[in-house]
């Protein structure tokens, strides 16, 4: 059994895990924090459980999954892991805070660490997430799935009833499509889904009522 906890970050509510086994080794996916107090509160709970970060995941390149990548490293050394289809994104954090928010973020950013492929499997304490590379939202997102849970990390691939857009540059509503059929859909039915930004969910729940998973 995993422990799974929820930040909620940054001024777009973007949802940062920490999750965690009986070992206390823990992943970080998503790590959205930008405030003082959400810095604050990913390092409370990390000392309250007693816990050791071993990686820090990125489901997708945008920078409001990615604010926090540089605190991560300096606090704990572990550099963001991502697909290496949004590498270039990832890399290019000023840019997207500027052009996008109008935020300035002058802190240097880390280098990429390890590039994430379809099927990689990551592993903390007892657990293993494998990496499904879910394209359309961006060209390198992926959901991190644990069999062993039936939980899966869907980033801003799938929400509860609704899906990530397609419509930035980087998108494509095709590879959405194929993504959401031939990915997210065979998920078993039981899977638990907890995305980038709202509530959770279930696989079963989403094909039966999300529009863009029913048959």
């Amino acid at each position: 059994m995993f422990n799974v906890k929820r930040l909620m970050c940054n001024p777009l509510q973007e949802n940062c895990y920490v999750v965690s086994d009986d070992t206390r080794e823990c992943v970080i996916i998503d790590c959205g924090a930008y405030y003082d107090e959400e810095f604050s509160a990913l390092d409370t709970y990390i000392r309250e459980q007693q816990l050791t970060p071993v990686h820090l995941l990125a489901t997708h390149g945008h920078l409001d999954h990615n604010f926090g990548n540089a605190y991560v490293y300096r606090q704990y050394g572990l550099k963001v892991e991502i697909c290496a289809g949004d590498q270039q994104l990832v890399e290019h954090l000023p840019q997207q805070a500027s052009a996008l928010l109008g935020l300035q973020i002058t802190e240097e950013q880390p280098p990429v660490g390890r590039l994430l492929n379809d099927g990689d499997n990551i592993t903390f304490g007892h657990h293993t997430l494998k990496v499904l590379c879910t394209p359309g939202h961006s060209h390198g997102s992926c959901l991190f799935y644990c069999a062993e849970e039936r939980t899966a990390f869907t980033g801003d691939t799938l929400f509860r009833m609704s899906i990530g857009r397609t419509d930035f540059a980087e998108g494509s509503w095709s590879e959405m499509e194929a993504s959401l059929r031939n990915v997210v859909a065979a998920l078993p039915s039981e899977t638990v889904i907890l995305s980038g930004h709202g509530p959770q969910t279930t696989i079963a729940d989403e094909l039966q009522y999300n529009p863009y998973l029913r048959s």
